[in-house]
């Protein structure tokens, strides 16, 4: 919707027409400027006097999505398409919130609807692509983008969209080139600096000044500032200049966590919330009829640990194909406990969840990911943060394989440290405070070790690079699988990885990476002090 097209659609009775159509063409350009308040405000009055108007409601949706009111922005996009069943727009927006909120189903349903309405706007076509995305069909986003970008080729937005498809597809060459389009139009975008970093290692210090410029001349958020900083942190460290490298790195953390809300308390009583509610006599008293299917591989554990290359070693298996990392187990969970939180979990839900037999959650989550599961025995889902619920799905999947990937605490540390993330893990951007998570990761996983026993596949990061083939070989067997010598040849599986290993993962197991600590070891003396305050040897 463009605020051009608001002064012939008004197509109510009662007040002045004109009048109601100029209204929501200010309230569209209100939004444009990010002015959300005046549309908001523009929004309702027309609403008001047009209750029936779909481009009202579908300002409504837009500013609610804006705002990440999602229930609201469900129910303006549910107007729109009620209103109107043959309006792509709304339906491809739709598919998009169901699939952020982990409804698979519902976003597959409604992307069928607007699919089949073959729409002809560029920014429909976007939207498409980026639940493609979401879905994990990489190659179907990046048709999509193209089609966009084919209908406008200098557009930054489809352009960005389009490299990031092909960064997840390993084109990195033409994901550079759709980023020389964006950068043409945009010289100062943050992200794309980012991304441009994160393709190639850095061979001089060209780029490294240019971003320096940005952010001695330009008034960027803090959020912004995170992109330059660790996309700087990463060049300077291609090129081995330590020093510098860790000031950006520090720069970066301290703009991201200006611009994160992280309640350490709240994840303190999470914790706690999960011993108290997965205990040996709970596991005991689990007497359900649990699914049968041994399909689930889940790898977890923390982020920049060598999930992904665990998984794309599994992946390259001819039995196993990989789903991504998704958000079914937990979201079974709180759609089952009944409980709404903003939170990714909350305490109260996981007392709801302990209280009811775990074969539901089991039955819930297979239904749940067959919108994202192909036709292999086998599917990986890699949801690093699901070592949080090991012991549920160790009861609500009793077939399931559940694969732990560890790594030396620092290196874990401060390679999440020097990691800007979009969402997740907020903890990571402060020394002490990423250091007291580990602690807590460590201790929790301690739990669980005992109460499991042989449920665990543990993988240590430092023996896999080290020894890769006898790991495999190990994990392979641990997995049930008979051998199958591609797993060896991990790095020339063609698999989209849509993680910030997309790139270091298509090259063969390495060791350049452990230890890589100690390179800044005066500068991490904080996080290290911190682990050992916690308990943690290291």
């Amino acid at each position: 919707m463009n605020a051009g097209e608001t002064e012939t659609i008004v197509r109510a009775g009662g007040p002045d027409k004109a009048r109601l159509a100029a209204l929501l063409k200010r309230g569209y350009q209100a939004f444009a400027s990010r002015k959300l308040g005046e549309a908001g405000a523009a929004a309702r009055e027309v609403l008001t006097h047009a209750p029936r108007l779909k481009e009202a409601h579908f300002l409504v949706g837009l500013i609610a999505s804006e705002s990440r009111d999602t229930a609201t922005a469900v129910r303006a996009f549910k107007s729109v398409v009620g209103l109107d069943e043959r309006d792509a727009a709304g339906w491809a927006q739709l598919a998009r919130l169901y699939a952020m909120l982990g409804q698979y189903g519902n976003s597959e349903t409604a992307l069928e609807r607007a699919v089949a309405l073959s729409p002809g706007m560029p920014i429909v076509m976007d939207t498409i692509g980026g639940v493609f995305s979401a879905l994990g069909d990489q190659a179907e986003a990046l048709r999509w983008f193209d089609k966009a970008a084919a209908k406008e080729p200098g557009h930054p937005q489809f352009a960005f969209n389009r490299a990031n498809a092909l960064l997840f597809l390993g084109r990195f060459d033409e994901a550079r080139a759709a980023l020389d389009i964006v950068l043409k139009a945009h010289p100062d975008m943050p992200r794309a600096h980012w991304m441009v970093a994160g393709l190639s290692k850095a061979k001089d210090r060209k780029h490294i000044a240019e971003m320096a410029e940005y952010l001695g001349s330009r008034g960027y958020t803090p959020l912004s500032q995170s992109f330059l900083l660790y996309a700087t942190g990463k060049e300077l460290e291609d090129l081995e200049d330590w020093d510098a490298a860790f000031e950006a790195f520090e720069a970066g953390a301290a703009a991201k966590r200006a611009a994160t809300d992280y309640d350490e308390a709240a994840e303190v009583q999470l914790f706690a919330a999960l011993k108290s509610a997965f205990t040996a006599e709970w596991l005991a008293a689990q007497k359900g009829k649990a699914p049968a299917a041994d399909a689930p591989i889940f790898i977890v554990g923390q982020p920049r640990t060598g999930t992904t290359l665990v998984e794309r070693i599994i992946a390259a298996h001819g039995d196993v194909e990989a789903a991504g990392e998704l958000q079914q187990f937990a979201m079974s969970m709180k759609r089952l406990s009944g409980l709404s939180t903003p939170l990714p979990m909350s305490a109260e839900v996981l007392e709801a969840v302990a209280a009811m037999d775990a074969a539901l959650v089991g039955h819930a989550y297979i239904e749940a990911t067959k919108p994202v599961r192909g036709t292999r025995p086998h599917f990986i889902d890699k949801m690093p943060v699901n070592y949080l619920y090991a012991p549920l799905i160790a009861a609500a999947l009793p077939k399931a394989k559940i694969v732990h990937v560890r790594r030396d605490p620092m290196d874990s540390c401060f390679a999440s440290y020097k990691q800007l993330f979009a969402e997740a893990y907020p903890h990571s951007y402060n020394q002490r405070e990423m250091a007291r998570h580990h602690a807590r990761y460590l201790k929790l996983m301690e739990d669980w070790r005992a109460l499991m026993g042989g449920r665990l596949i543990e993988i240590e990061y430092e023996k896999l690079v080290t020894d890769t083939e006898a790991e495999t070989r190990r994990l392979i067997a641990a997995l049930g699988l008979a051998w199958d010598d591609a797993c060896l040849d991990f790095f020339n599986n063609d698999g989209a990885v849509t993680t910030a290993s997309a790139a270091q993962v298509r090259e063969p197991a390495h060791t350049r990476s452990v230890g890589r600590w100690r390179r800044y070891e005066d500068k991490l003396s904080a996080m290290r002090n911190e682990l050992l305050a916690q308990g943690v040897a290291v």
